[in-house]
């Protein structure tokens, strides 16, 4: 960024466009075509404008009728929670200092300048209505060391305690609301994958949803919502008797649950009762929520093979145990479930 508007604009101009080699080819020929320094150059200037952009190679398995009838899922959708969310950010950008760059002064007739355009508050009313959606007051924004997690919360008791991590239960100062959180040791794990597994669908109804994320630089807090209704496995311990039809209600929701995280490329790796739990104490199949996915991965190479097999002894899936690559590896565990 240069001392003033001027500058920026001759650094853009004159800096050569450096493209990441992680991209296919398609993709770097797409952003070179958009980046011509002269838009007359630019793909999509031509005669046949935006017929120009669809035919180019990247786009090729995209339906555009079908795109246009709104008939095709997103590869991902941002977990946003409210309209203040930074989550996706660079940091390198939301860690600079704010500067003024003073425009030129308006005309007399200034205030022409964008008649035609409006802009729409959220109202305070569908705040509250997305809020109460939620499950409570969302506070979903990634903090700087100089943010301590305890600045917001005041720890409780413990919930549970992992090989890596260790549960506590939680209170919002602010609220007053009640949260778990999960505290990992960056020395022995590191949480990138799971963080991002969560941010992108923890929306999802039976997927635990994540509330915020503090990094102290030793430990990493991964604030959830809490799961008052307890394991999946307590439960069936407390009734003594699980009938089949509520133990075919539970499998079916777990299984379109795992179902559309496999249809997003993103692989459990350790299901088993005790990563079931309830958000409250109803007992209804539509409380149930997936958590821990502290061994989840999502998928990235081309065959959708893991080779690094992770698992709880009693409930690994057979193929797993003995290294028999297979594209998805929660489905035996299911069985054992």
């Amino acid at each position: 960024q240069g001392k003033d508007r001027k500058e920026t604009m001759t650094m853009i101009l004159k800096a050569k466009l450096g493209m990441p080699q992680f991209l296919s080819p398609e993709a770097q020929s797409l952003l070179r075509m958009l980046f011509k320094r002269n838009p007359a150059n630019r793909l999509g200037a031509g005669p046949d404008g935006v017929e120009e952009i669809k035919r180019h190679p990247f786009f090729t398995t995209i339906d555009w009728n079908k795109l246009y009838r709104r008939e095709i899922n997103p590869p991902f959708k941002p977990a946003t929670g409210r309209p203040e969310d930074t989550f996706y950010f660079d940091p390198e950008f939301t860690a600079k200092t704010p500067k003024d760059s003073p425009g030129i002064p308006p005309s007399a007739n200034a205030h022409q300048l964008f008649r035609g355009f409006s802009f729409v508050a959220i109202s305070s009313d569908d705040e509250n209505q997305a809020i109460q959606t939620s499950g409570g007051h969302s506070i979903v924004q990634l903090h700087r060391n100089s943010i301590q997690f305890t600045d917001g919360y005041e720890v409780k008791q413990d919930i549970g305690v992992g090989s890596y991590s260790i549960c506590k239960r939680c209170i919002h100062k602010t609220t007053n609301m009640e949260y778990a959180v999960k505290i990992i040791d960056k020395s022995k794990r590191d949480p990138t994958e799971e963080i991002e597994i969560l941010l992108r669908y923890g929306q999802h109804p039976n997927i635990i949803t994540l509330k915020d994320v503090y990094d102290d630089g030793k430990y990493v807090y991964l604030v959830t919502e809490l799961m008052k209704g307890g394991e999946l496995l307590d439960k069936i311990l407390r009734q003594k008797f699980f009938s089949e039809r509520e133990a075919s209600a539970v499998l079916l929701t777990i299984t379109k649950t795992v179902e559309y995280l496999h249809a997003q490329g993103v692989v459990h790796r350790d299901l088993k009762p005790s990563n079931i739990l309830y958000v409250d104490e109803s007992g209804n199949p539509e409380s149930i929520r997936i958590c821990d996915f502290g061994f989840a991965k999502q998928l990235r190479a081309e065959n959708g093979l893991l080779m690094t097999p992770c698992y709880t002894a009693n409930f690994v899936a057979p193929e797993v145990k003995y290294l028999l690559f297979v594209c998805i590896s929660c489905v035996g565990k299911k069985h054992v479930i």
